[in-house]
């Protein structure tokens, strides 16, 4: 299976101003992990993760004055639609993350996490114990 037939295709997209609480409000909204940061300024796309979002008020920084910018993942790897699913797990158990931008002409196509794969790799398991041998 294929990166392109896991991805969600629901990319919410913020600007480096926006607070973490208005992130996490949209990110709540969508029902999404992540959101794609769109910073012409700092180069390009970053992505913030509910988790960065968590460790910041685990600091005792205030989601009401802190910026995206602040906490967005700037040396990001990104996936192609044309990725096999071993090969985005494989990125993400090497850099230690559960999402990755999915990239397609340059432009974000998607999200792949670690829940779209074990939700599409649970089945297949689940088919294959069944099958008599």
């Amino acid at each position: 299976m294929l990166v392109r037939d896991a991805m969600s295709t629901v990319v919410l997209t913020i600007g480096p101003d926006h607070t973490l609480r208005q992130a996490a409000a949209l990110m709540s909204a969508r029902r999404v992990g992540a959101a794609v940061v769109h910073d012409p300024d700092a180069g390009g796309i970053g992505i913030l993760t509910e988790r960065d979002i968590l460790n910041s008020v685990g600091l005792g920084q205030s989601p009401d004055t802190e910026h995206a910018h602040a906490h967005t993942t700037t040396d990001v790897v990104f996936a192609a639609p044309s990725w096999t699913l071993e090969e985005a797990a494989l990125a993400m158990a090497h850099g230690g993350f559960r999402h990755l931008i999915v990239l397609e002409r340059g432009e974000p196509a998607g999200i792949v996490s670690v829940r779209d794969v074990i939700r599409c790799w649970a089945p297949a398991r689940r088919h294959a114990a069944q099958v008599p041998a």
